[in-house]
C-alpha cells in the first residue's frame, strides 16, 4: 500500500515505493537555474553566442536573455542554419492519442486533475486498436501514446497492450505517461515504446510545491529524474519540457535545456527532444494564460534550443497557432503533430472522455502534410527503419 501523497507530503523526499537513482543531474541543473541571472548578459554576450562554433552552457544563457530579444532574427537565421545541417528539410508527423483520463494528481493548472470534475473514461484493447487503425489510415507512422497519470487506471501493463498493439501499426511508438521505474520502462521497451516524454512543467522546486497539492507526482526528485530512469530501462530516445509560463519562463528553458545536455554527456546514445509547451486554458478555469510568454519569447526559446543542442528533435505543439506552427518548422522545428484530438477516443468519432486542455490548430494530416509541402519542405512519416 503506498503512502498518501497530499499537501502535506515533503515534495523532495521520495516515497517508499518509488525507486531512487545514484545521480547527480538534478543538484547540477537546479544550481545552474538558482545561480542564472538573465538582466546580466548584454548585447555582447548575444553576438559572442551568435559567432560562436558550438554553443557553450554560458552562450545558452546570453540566448535566453532578455538581450537576446532584440537579436531575434540573427538567432532565427543561426537556428535555421544548424537544422538545415543535421535534419535538412525534413518535418517529421505524428499524432497524440489519450487513451485514458483518469488522474490521481492534484494540479491546479491541469485539465485532468482528480478534483476537476470531467467525464473521464479509458479506452479498452479492442478501442485502442480501433483508434489506431484509424490513425494508421491517415498514412501517419508515428503515434504517440498518452494517460491520465493514474498507475491504479491505467497500470504498466495497460500501457504495455496499448505498445504491443502500436506496433501492429506505427514504426514509432513514443509515450507521455506518469513517471515509473526503470524496470517498468525495460518491460514498456519490450512491449515496442521507442520514447517517453515527461514535462517538468516547473524546475523550481518551490512554485512545483505550490501547483502540484496530491498524488505522486508532488515528488519532485521522482519526476526529475524520470529519463534517466527511462534510458537505464533500454528507451532509446527521451523528451524534454517545461510548461512555460506557470513561472519565470527563462529559468525554465535553462534549466529544461541544461537536464537534456547533461543527460546527453552521461549517456551519449541516448536520443534527445525537447517539447516547447505553452499554457492553455483548461476545463473548469479560463484565467489561466502563459506567464509573459509572447510569440517572440517563444520562439526565443525554441531557437535556443536548436542551437544549444543541433541534433535534438523539437516538437511544436497544436497548443500553438497555425501561423506560428507554419513558420517555426521552417526555422528550428522538426517534428509536428497533426490531426490532433486530445479527447478520449476522438479519433475514431466516439469521443468518451473529456480532453486535457485547448487546442489552436486541428489541420488533419493531410492538410498539415499540404502546409509542409507548399512551404518547401518536406513531410516525414517515419525516419526509423527495423532491421
Amino acid at each position: 500500500m503506498s503512502k498518501r501523497i497530499d499537501k502535506n507530503t515533503n515534495h523532495m523526499q521520495y516515497t517508499e515505493d518509488m525507486e531512487a537513482i545514484d545521480s547527480d543531474i538534478m543538484d547540477q541543473v537546479i544550481a545552474e537555474m538558482e545561480a542564472y541571472d538573465a538582466a546580466k548578459y548584454t548585447a555582447a554576450d548575444v553576438k559572442r553566442a551568435l559567432d560562436a562554433e558550438t554553443c557553450s552552457p554560458e552562450d545558452f544563457k546570453a540566448l535566453l536573455s532578455p538581450a537576446a530579444l532584440p537579436f531575434l532574427e540573427e538567432i532565427a537565421q543561426k537556428a535555421q542554419k544548424e537544422t538545415r545541417k543535421h535534419f535538412g528539410n525534413s518535418v517529421m508527423m505524428f499524432t497524440p492519442l489519450y487513451i485514458a483520463n483518469y488522474c490521481e494528481n492534484y494540479c491546479i493548472y491541469c485539465g485532468f486533475n482528480c478534483n476537476n470534475k470531467i467525464k473521464r473514461a479509458k479506452l479498452n484493447t479492442e478501442e485502442i486498436e480501433k483508434e489506431m487503425r484509424t490513425i494508421a489510415e491517415t498514412g501517419l507512422e508515428e503515434i504517440l501514446i498518452l494517460t491520465g497519470e493514474s498507475p491504479n487506471m491505467s497500470s504498466v501493463e495497460y500501457i504495455g497492450e496499448a505498445c504491443k498493439i502500436a506496433r501492429k501499426y506505427f514504426k514509432v511508438v513514443g509515450l507521455e505517461v506518469y513517471p515509473m521505474d526503470s524496470k517498468d520502462y525495460a518491460y514498456l521497451h519490450e512491449c515496442g515504446a521507442d520514447f517517453v516524454t515527461v514535462f517538468q512543467e516547473t524546475y523550481n522546486s518551490e512554485k512545483y510545491k505550490t501547483l502540484h497539492l496530491g498524488g505522486r507526482k508532488r515528488i519532485f526528485p521522482y519526476r526529475f529524474n524520470a529519463q534517466e530512469r527511462a534510458v537505464m530501462g533500454g528507451i532509446r530516445g527521451v523528451g524534454f519540457a517545461a510548461l512555460l509560463g506557470l513561472d519565470d519562463f527563462r529559468k525554465d528553458a535553462l534549466a529544461t535545456g541544461m537536464h537534456a545536455y547533461l543527460l546527453q554527456r552521461k549517456y551519449p546514445h541516448a536520443e534527445i527532444a525537447f517539447s516547447c509547451p505553452r499554457l492553455r486554458p483548461i476545463i473548469n478555469n479560463d484565467k489561466i494564460n502563459p506567464k509573459d510568454v509572447h510569440e517572440p519569447q517563444l520562439l526565443q526559446v525554441i531557437c535556443a534550443y536548436r542551437i544549444f543542442m543541433p541534433f535534438a528533435s523539437i516538437t511544436i505543439s497544436s497548443r500553438e497557432c497555425a501561423r506560428f506552427r507554419d513558420n517555426i518548422i521552417q526555422i528550428a522545428a522538426t517534428k509536428i503533430s497533426a490531426g490532433v484530438n486530445v479527447g478520449i477516443g476522438g479519433h475514431t468519432g466516439e469521443e468518451k472522455g473529456d480532453e486535457q486542455f485547448e487546442i489552436d490548430d486541428a489541420r488533419n494530416v493531410e492538410e498539415i502534410y499540404q502546409m509542409i509541402e507548399e512551404k518547401g519542405m518536406q513531410p516525414v512519416m517515419t525516419d526509423y527503419i527495423y532491421v
